[in-house]
C-alpha cells in the first residue's frame, strides 16, 4: 500500500532509502480492517476544508472556518469514530471531551523540553495526533506521528480533512517497522514503552530515530523504588493485558544511561487522577475510576501501585 493510497504525503527531510523503507513495510503491514468501509463511510460525512483557521498552541485543539457547517451532522460524523482517547479539540463547534485531557500532560512536559520551534519532531504512538499539533503550535518545523491503531488513523484523516494546510503527518505502523532514521530533533514516545515486550529494545529503536544530539522525551508508568525495582504484572494491570514491565524511574533512567544516552533526569512525576482520565461522552468505555480499588484508589484493582507516569529527557551523544 503506497503512501498516497493511504492519503499520506511524503514525510519532508527523509532520504531516499528512508522512503522506500517505509513504503516496503505499508505494503507489508497495512492490511484491510473489518471496519474500514464503516470509517470510511464517516470520513465522507466530513466537509473538506480549504479555509480554515487552526489553533494549535492553546490547550484545546481549534479549528475556525467561515464555511458553514451543521453542527449535529458533524457531530454524528465524529461519534462514528469513537473512542476518542487524547484531546481536547474543538471543531467548527463541536467540542470532543476525549478520555483523556492530554493538555495536562503536555502542560507538565512542555516548559522542559528543548523548544521545538524549527525541530522535526517523531512522536512514537501519537493516536489521533493531539501532540502533533501541540508540537506544530510550539514552532516545529514538522511532526510525524506513528499508531498501528486503525481507529486513529482515521480520526487523524478526519481531523486533516477539517484544518489540511499544517505539517502534521501520521504513518499507521509501529515503531519497529520504521527504518533508523538518526535525524529527529525531537522524538518522543509516551505511553508506549510498557506495552514493549522488550523495553530495551524499544528505546534502542527510539535512540535511532534521533539525530545526534536529540532529545528523547520518555513519559511512562512508573513503580515507586531504587534502580532495581521493576515491576512484572501476573496477568493484568489496570485492566490491561499487555503491560510487560513497569520499572522505577531511578531503573528507567539507569537504562537510558547504559543505552549511551546523557543528561538523562526525570523532570515529572505524578500520579494519574480520575480528572485527566475518565470516561466522557466521547469515550463511553470503562476508564481509570473502573481500574482502581474502589477502597483504596492508591491501588490497581490487582492491587498494584496506582498508576503514576514520569516524564524523563535524555539527549543522544554528538
Amino acid at each position: 500500500m503506497s503512501l498516497d493510497k493511504l492519503f499520506i504525503p511524503r514525510p519532508p527531510l527523509i532520504t531516499e532509502a528512508h522512503f522506500q523503507s517505509l513504503t516496503i513495510s505499508l505494503e507489508n503491514h497495512f492490511k484491510p480492517h473489518g471496519k474500514d468501509l464503516f470509517w470510511e463511510k464517516a470520513l465522507l460525512n466530513i466537509p473538506a476544508l480549504s479555509d480554515s483557521d487552526a489553533i494549535f498552541s492553546d490547550d484545546v485543539v481549534k479549528v475556525t472556518s467561515g464555511y458553514r457547517v451543521n453542527d449535529e451532522y458533524l457531530r454524528n460524523a465524529l461519534k462514528d469514530l469513537m473512542p476518542w482517547r487524547k484531546g481536547p479539540f474543538h471543531l467548527l463547534g463541536v467540542d470532543i471531551d476525549a478520555e483523556w485531557r492530554s493538555d495536562l500532560k503536555w502542560q507538565r512536559l512542555v516548559t522542559h523540553i528543548a523548544p521545538l520551534k524549527d525541530r522535526k519532531v517523531l512522536d512514537i504512538g501519537c493516536g489521533n495526533g493531539y501532540y502533533l499539533f501541540r508540537s506544530l503550535g510550539e514552532g516545529a518545523r514538522y511532526a510525524l506521528g506513528v499508531d498501528p491503531t486503525r481507529l486513529f488513523y482515521y480520526q487523524f484523516r478526519a481531523l486533516q480533512k477539517l484544518f489540511p494546510t499544517n505539517k502534521a503527518l501520521y504513518l499507521p505502523l509501529r515503531s519497529e517497522q520504521l527504518p533508523k532514521f538518526n535525524s529527529f530533533d525531537s522524538v518522543f514516545s509516551m505511553g508506549v514503552l510498557y506495552h514493549r515486550r522488550s523495553a530495551e529494545e524499544h528505546l534502542r529503536e527510539l535512540i535511532g530515530f534521533l539525530r545526534p544530539g536529540g532529545e528523547l522525551i520518555l513519559e511512562t508508568l512508573i513503580v515507586p523504588g531504587d534502580s532495581s525495582k521493576v515491576l512484572i504484572p501476573r496477568d493484568r494491570y489496570a485492566s490491561m493485558a499487555n503491560v510487560w514491565s513497569i520499572p522505577s524511574s531511578a531503573a528507567t533512567e539507569a537504562w537510558l544511561q547504559a543505552l549511551g544516552m546523557k543528561d538523562v533526569r526525570t523532570v515529572d512525576i505524578t500520579q494519574t487522577s480520575i480528572h485527566e482520565q475518565r470516561r466522557t461522552e466521547w469515550m463511553q468505555f470503562q476508564s481509570l475510576e473502573d481500574f482502581l480499588d474502589p477502597t483504596n484508589t492508591n491501588l490497581t484493582i490487582e492491587q498494584y501501585p496506582a498508576p503514576t507516569r514520569a516524564i524523563l529527557l535524555s539527549t543522544k551523544p554528538e
